[in-house]
């Protein structure tokens, strides 16, 4: 699949009615154990009664693609400064929707001035799942929405089509690794390897790496001695509708 190449009618980047469904969102807590505390939230898409994200992802295609990237952009925001969220905001989109990076990127400037929300509380997730032919496009959406000041991260690193090769084009700021690569880590020699790989390279390179899908104990004590400091997963929280969970003193005590 590539990229647009046309934007669509001026006035229907983020018209959501125009879509023929509605959606909203699940926030679901990123934490610093070294700090215990939440750094961020994850905004995940959920149908309007919550139902669950393959419910709407099933009604977006080609056609409305990017109004759909648009739309969750600005929803995003708009809810995370209705939940008065104070930390970061994770936004996922789709590279493939984003047809000129500094044309794309004025509606969620202009929602999140319109929102009062700062742009360098926003992180845009790479779905690493979504395959990009044009790597120098991807490239070009990287830079230009950090030169706006947005932070920006892969998503489900290690489960994709990129790996280390994208790595080696450019450097997000972010590194989110895949549940398939830390299921059952502490069990898992090969696994450990190659996660000890990844946090030595991302040390050398600056990146902070989040381990995402933790749901046991023993995980993420491993991952903690690894070096990994950032954790996502149902063993902190699940992800909530519309609502910002926190997480209790207890919980991190028991690491």
């Amino acid at each position: 699949m590539s990229h647009i190449k046309q934007p669509p009618s001026c006035g229907q980047c983020a018209n959501g009615e125009s879509l023929g469904f509605k959606f909203s969102f699940a926030f679901q807590p990123i934490v610093d154990l070294a700090q215990r505390r939440i750094v961020s939230y994850e905004a995940l898409v959920r149908g309007p009664q919550g139902e669950p994200a393959s419910w709407v992802l099933d009604q977006v295609n080609d056609s409305n693609r990017y109004r759909f990237d648009q739309t969750c952009r600005v929803k995003a925001v708009k809810l995370a400064s209705e939940l008065d969220l104070k930390v970061n905001l994770n936004i996922n989109f789709f590279p493939n929707a984003v047809y000129q990076p500094e044309v794309c990127i004025r509606t969620t400037l202009e929602a999140a001035k319109a929102y009062n929300f700062p742009t360098d509380q926003i992180v845009f997730e790479i779905t690493e799942g979504e395959k990009v032919e044009d790597h120098q496009h991807l490239i070009d959406i990287v830079n230009e929405y950090h030169r706006l000041g947005f932070s920006m991260a892969i998503d489900d690193f290690g489960a994709g089509y990129s790996g280390l090769n994208l790595l080696a084009e450019y450097q997000p700021d972010i590194i989110k690794l895949d549940r398939q690569i830390i299921s059952a880590i502490h069990q898992q020699p090969p696994r450990q390897a190659i996660v000890e790989g990844i946090v030595h390279t991302c040390g050398k390179l600056g990146i902070e790496l989040v381990a995402e899908g933790v749901e046991e104990i023993e995980e993420i004590r491993w991952l903690s001695k690894a070096g990994i400091r950032l954790f996502q997963g149902f063993w902190f929280a699940r992800p909530a509708f519309r609502e910002l969970v926190t997480i209790e003193a207890a919980k991190y005590d028991q690491i």
